[in-house]
């Protein structure tokens, strides 16, 4: 399995690098979701970490996107908003696991563990 981070803070980027190597996966980061989407199609046993604040196309159309494969990949959403924000995009989020950054090691690892 593959993690696939798309995220545009280096920083953020860089550190969930970091800890999803040290949880002992795969990780490719990407920028942004145009580089991603150009790196090809994940496959269904890749793990996507989305941030939902991305530059150009927004991490809910990534979100979209991911849905229309058959079978999607698993999908972990990231964010900075506030949970008034989220809840005007919680249509479009269903039933997927929302981190609230910054991030923590024990949540993070909680949802490669499972």
């Amino acid at each position: 399995m593959t993690v696939h981070v798309i995220e545009d803070d280096f920083a953020v980027c860089d550190a969930l690098t970091i800890l999803l190597n040290e949880l002992g996966h795969d990780v490719r980061a990407y920028a942004s979701a145009e580089e991603f989407l150009s790196d090809g199609r994940p496959v269904p046993t890749d793990t996507v970490v989305v941030d939902l604040g991305l530059p150009g196309m927004a991490g809910t159309a990534v979100v979209t996107h991911l849905n229309e494969s058959s079978p999607p990949p698993r999908v972990i959403v990231i964010t900075g908003k506030s949970k008034t924000q989220l809840r005007l995009i919680a249509e479009e989020l269903s039933d997927l696991p929302v981190l609230r950054k910054p991030i923590s090691y024990s949540k993070l690892a909680e949802h490669f563990s499972a």
